[in-house]
């Protein structure tokens, strides 16, 4: 097949080298904020996932914790060391999104969908957050390039890419899987694709998404399938509603970026007519991304769409609205407009929001505030730490998995933190230390989910000895409980804590 024109004459400011400058100046600057920025809870429970690789954990599959131990080698226990890899791979993911437009559609398409990309909320903003999305959204796009390749040039080899990036995927998170029915209904629908069902190299690639996909298989297995069970059990579960699909949708347009959310509509359905018309590198497109978002419209009749998990959609989402923005028409004008209207929107949210993490711009705050979670913890802590000391606690003791892991990152080398529930998440790390619960330790509690009344049951002695406010700015964001704890009764991890604490992660 034949590539599209590499000669067509681009503005200055869609030049490959305008383009890089853009996209690395948004890195500087997003490694400016990782590295000042406290960590969110998820983060700072993934940190635990980097110091302690394993091939599966209960959450998700292992991805993320291979990044973030890389990180940890090159930065250290940090923010930034958690962050590092995430952030840097959205500029290599920038490329790759240019390159499989570039053979597909074209330089110009190939220029905006790299700003449309860069450009979205989630992308702009989530993207310096260390989540297991951050390498799906990379894999997926790496995955969707190999086969941009494959159809271009004809090369069935392209296929063995395909099966290592889809599979590396699946090590990141278990919704990959949608994007392997995708490559099947394109495989069914194009014509000229089916050829690859006869193709060696295609059963290859099964195999080798198949064999790096293994370990997370291997280690499921050994857990009584715990990860499997999380992720994969609340698939259709709870009554039929609509209340949750408008509320998906709205935070789909609103998390791409409400601008370049239009553009994309209208590029859907220009490919989408393409796709009726068996077009391969239309339908390529449109097909991988409509078996994820048909399961996610299907999860909102029942139950909460997470606002991230349409992320690996996002690099496909920004092609089809280049495909429609760059397409001349009698609105040109109207549509170069939008597009920069687009762009500055996109950079503008993700700077005001990540200066805002750092620095407060307004001393009012809530628990609906997106950087609730980043505030007050060196003031909190600094409190536990001097009770620590003045008690003779030999640990801090907790029953949620989003403080275990924020003292956990406040109090590294100096006291363990340990979970009393919810086990199976750090079957990972050495067992704890014979003997620690004999000698006193700290409860810690946010008030809302304070379980001390349980306590009893597996200390006798439970006294409350602090309640200390975690704020920013001295205004007031929560209260965190402090018992001291001495003389269990019973194995304090094998008690009464049985419930799920405060969730699960998504």
């Amino acid at each position: 097949m034949k590539t599209p024109s590499g000669s067509e004459t681009l503005p200055s400011w869609l030049r490959p080298s305008a383009l890089a400058l853009f996209v690395g100046v948004l890195i500087v600057f997003r490694l400016w904020t990782a590295s000042n920025a406290h960590l969110v809870e998820d983060e700072a429970y993934y940190r635990i996932w980097g110091l302690y690789p394993a091939f599966g954990y209960y959450d998700h599959p292992p991805m993320i914790a291979w990044w973030i131990w890389a990180g940890q080698q090159i930065a250290g226990d940090t923010a930034l060391g958690v962050r590092l890899v995430g952030v840097l791979s959205a500029a290599v993911g920038s490329l790759v999104l240019w390159r499989t437009a570039a053979i597909l559609f074209g330089r110009h398409v190939a220029g905006l969908a790299v700003l449309f990309f860069n450009a979205s909320i989630l992308i702009g903003v989530g993207g310096i957050i260390a989540t297991p999305d951050t390498p799906s959204v990379f894999f997926w796009g790496l995955t969707l390039w190999a086969l941009a390749e494959l159809h271009v040039s004809g090369r069935a080899d392209w296929w063995l890419a395909v099966g290592v990036f889809a599979g590396l995927g699946l090590v990141s998170k278990y919704s990959v899987l949608f994007l392997g029915a995708g490559i099947v209904l394109w495989l069914l629908w194009v014509p000229e694709a089916r050829r690859w069902f006869a193709s060696w190299q295609l059963w290859a690639g099964g195999g080798l998404a198949l064999l790096c996909f293994a370990p997370v298989l291997v280690w499921n297995h050994g857990h009584e399938w715990a990860s499997f069970y999380k992720q994969f059990g609340r698939a259709g579960r709870g009554d039929w509603t609509t209340k949750y699909v408008f509320e998906f949708l709205g935070a789909l347009v609103g998390l791409l970026n409400p601008l370049v959310a239009v553009l994309a509509g209208f590029g859907v359905a220009r490919l989408s007519r393409r796709t009726l018309a068996r077009d391969g590198a239309a339908s390529l497109i449109v097909l991988t991304l409509v078996p994820f978002l048909a399961y996610m419209l299907f999860h909102s009749l029942h139950a909460r769409v997470q606002a991230n998990w349409p992320a690996p959609l996002f690099p496909a989402l920004a092609l089809t609205a280049a495909v429609f923005a760059a397409a001349p028409g009698r609105r040109e004008r109207l549509w170069q407009l939008w597009s920069a209207a687009a762009v500055g929107l996109g950079v503008l949210v993700a700077v005001v929001v990540q200066v805002h993490a750092v620095d407060p711009l307004t001393g009012r705050f809530a628990r609906k505030d997106p950087t609730f979670q980043l505030r007050g913890w060196p003031q909190v802590t600094a409190g536990i730490r001097a009770l620590a000391d003045s008690r003779g606690a030999a640990y801090l003791a907790t029953t949620g998995y989003g403080l275990t892991s924020q003292l956990s990152f406040a109090f590294a080398q100096e006291l363990p933190v340990v979970q009393l529930n919810e086990r199976i998440r750090y079957v990972m790390m050495p067992p704890v230390a014979a003997g620690l619960f004999d000698r006193p330790g700290l409860y810690v509690a946010e008030a809302r989910r304070d379980n001390s009344a349980r306590l009893a049951e597996v200390f006798d002695h439970v006294e409350r000895v602090a309640t200390l406010a975690r704020t920013v700015n001295g205004v007031f964001l929560e209260d965190l409980v402090v018992y001291e704890i001495a003389r269990p009764n019973r194995d304090p991890l094998r008690s009464v804590f049985e419930d799920p604490g405060n969730g699960g992660l998504d």
